[in-house]
């Protein structure tokens, strides 16, 4: 049973680590591309 626990365990530690990179991509892709394009919008407007 402790072989079962074992696995499940690291299972469950490469689905949290894969998800949480996945946000924290997720979080930086926002984090750059909204003011890029207000910084884009900004400027087509000023042309």
């Amino acid at each position: 049973m402790k072989f079962i626990d074992d696995l499940a365990g690291a299972i469950y530690d490469f689905l949290r680590f894969i998800l949480r990179s996945i946000s924290y991509i997720l979080t930086g892709m926002i984090i750059v591309a909204i003011p890029m394009y207000v910084f884009v919008y900004f400027f087509e407007k000023l042309q």
